[in-house]
């Protein structure tokens, strides 16, 4: 029992720390994980020395599982954003959907962006658009701006490259493609009933109108309005983003892609009478194998986003470049990530698994899914970074996977997923991201709290709720 009050302590310090002292979250992990360790030891006689090990331990497994995969990502988000390949797409599907269609082009084009960029910086970058295609169409901007804004939610929580969910597959030992496979599976019912609560509720609220979309000159504008932009095609905006997944996925679906081309290849020999050379199965696998390793494949996907400018110059390359900006912007994901996978380790080390089996004991199964959304619907609601709640989520499910019947791949995957869902709930005024859609949208506090927390509230339980039956049917 020791060890549960001392993890609910650890939990209130991250969150005052980051909340109320604004500590940085490097910080508030790193010493919640130096105090939990120190009092778990010592309680139980065991060497303090050993707390330094297993933060080190901890700090470096996770980084050598996901440092270079969550590198990557930014790399590709930001040649994806300065590129114009970014507006490429947004042009593309609003051309598709149609421009009367305002909130579903906007989901839509939040929902592929977002893979790559973060959401903050999708928001700032599309805002200008969603404005300009609200008034040309005559639909209430609370319509499309939140569709927008919910539809970069959907996927920068649970789909990776995303750092969050990346960085929370790490820690929890989850394969790549299966968290990708089931992310996507779930964020797309989440992308719909968004999309459904910005035209029925949304809608009703007006916000002030204004003239910024006809008059902003924001790269993204420029490409919905101008047929002849000299951003990427669709095709090269599309292939950092799309190859790398596919690429994980046939990894994680290798048995079966293997089988497949095993009775195509005989089909064709039979067809033609030539006798099978199974070594060309065995080489195809080998194949899949590598270039679906996360690492590998989001490299492939970094080459791919250099084709994106018109022309790629050292600078871009440099330090001081798009590449400089992209380390940048990810170290401090990385260092966060870090630490939330060292307060991992020493919970691990302390056995609070089998405390936490013993105190939910036959019931400890029904929890499943369901206590990962919720500590991460806690936290996030109480500090309000999502992804400092799936790291820090993470970090405390770790050693209670398998006492929740969670140990599986799948279930690992399937947890990551529900962590996911559980950090939209919700945004509100400690959120970043609640201030950057409330000003760009003139939005009061008031306005606010009523579409986008409302709305992260009922897309997150929507998206629990789909986690649960996916649940039902793999687990």
């Amino acid at each position: 029992m020791w060890l549960i009050v001392l993890l609910v302590v650890a939990i209130a310090f991250i969150v005052l720390a980051t909340s109320r002292l604004k500590l940085h979250p490097f910080l508030a992990l790193l010493l919640a994980a130096f105090g939990y360790g120190i009092l778990s030891r010592s309680a139980s006689g065991g060497s303090l020395a050993g707390v330094v090990k297993s933060i080190n331990d901890g700090f470096g497994e996770t980084l050598g599982a996901i440092g270079i995969v969550i590198l990557a990502g930014s790399v590709i988000g930001t040649f994806l954003e300065k590129s114009g390949g970014a507006a490429r797409l947004a042009q593309r599907t609003v051309d598709l959907v149609g421009p009367r269609r305002v909130p579903l082009a906007m989901g839509v084009i939040g929902y592929i962006v977002s893979i790559p960029v973060f959401c903050d910086s999708g928001f700032i970058l599309l805002a200008p658009l969603a404005r300009s295609l609200s008034s040309k169409a005559r639909v209430p901007l609370a319509a499309g701006a939140m569709a927008l804004s919910l539809g970069l939610y959907a996927t920068h929580t649970m789909v990776p490259p995303t750092p969050g969910p990346v960085a929370a597959a790490g820690m929890l030992e989850a394969d790549l493609g299966r968290v990708i496979l089931f992310g996507l599976i779930v964020s797309v019912p989440a992308l719909l009933v968004s999309w459904l609560f910005s035209v029925k509720i949304a809608a009703r609220v007006k916000l002030p109108s204004d003239d910024v979309g006809a008059n902003d000159h924001s790269p993204v504008l420029s490409a919905a309005t101008d047929s002849a932009s000299d951003g990427p095609s669709v095709a090269r905006s599309l292939a950092p983003i799309l190859v790398p997944l596919v690429l994980i996925l046939l990894r994680s679906l290798a048995p079966i892609v293997a089988s497949l081309v095993l009775i195509l290849l005989q089909s064709v020999c039979r067809l033609v009478s030539h006798p099978l050379d199974e070594g060309w199965i065995v080489r195809i696998v080998s194949v899949i194998d590598f270039t679906g390793q996360p690492v590998v494949a989001l490299l492939i996907g970094v080459f791919l986003a250099f084709l994106l400018p018109a022309r790629l110059t050292r600078e871009m390359l440099s330090a001081s470049g798009w590449v400089g900006e992209a380390v940048l912007a990810a170290a401090t994901i990385l260092i966060i990530t870090g630490c939330g996978g060292a307060f991992g380790k020493v919970l691990r080390e302390s056995n609070i698994a089998s405390v936490v089996s013993q105190l939910l004991g036959d019931r400890a199964a029904s929890w499943g899914l369901w206590l990962p959304f919720l500590l991460a619907a806690a936290i996030k609601t109480a500090q309000g970074s999502s992804t400092v709640a799936m790291i820090t989520t993470a970090g405390i499910a770790a050693p209670m996977l398998e006492p929740l019947g969670l140990a599986t791949p799948a279930g690992r995957a399937l947890a990551v997923v529900a962590i996911g869902a559980g950090s939209m709930v919700v945004s509100h005024a400690n959120d970043s991201y609640f201030w950057i859609v409330t000003q760009l949208c003139k939005m009061t506090v008031r306005q606010g709290y009523k579409l986008q927390t409302l709305g992260t509230l009922v897309q997150g339980i929507a998206a629990a709720a789909t986690v649960w039956f996916v649940g039902a049917i793999v687990l």
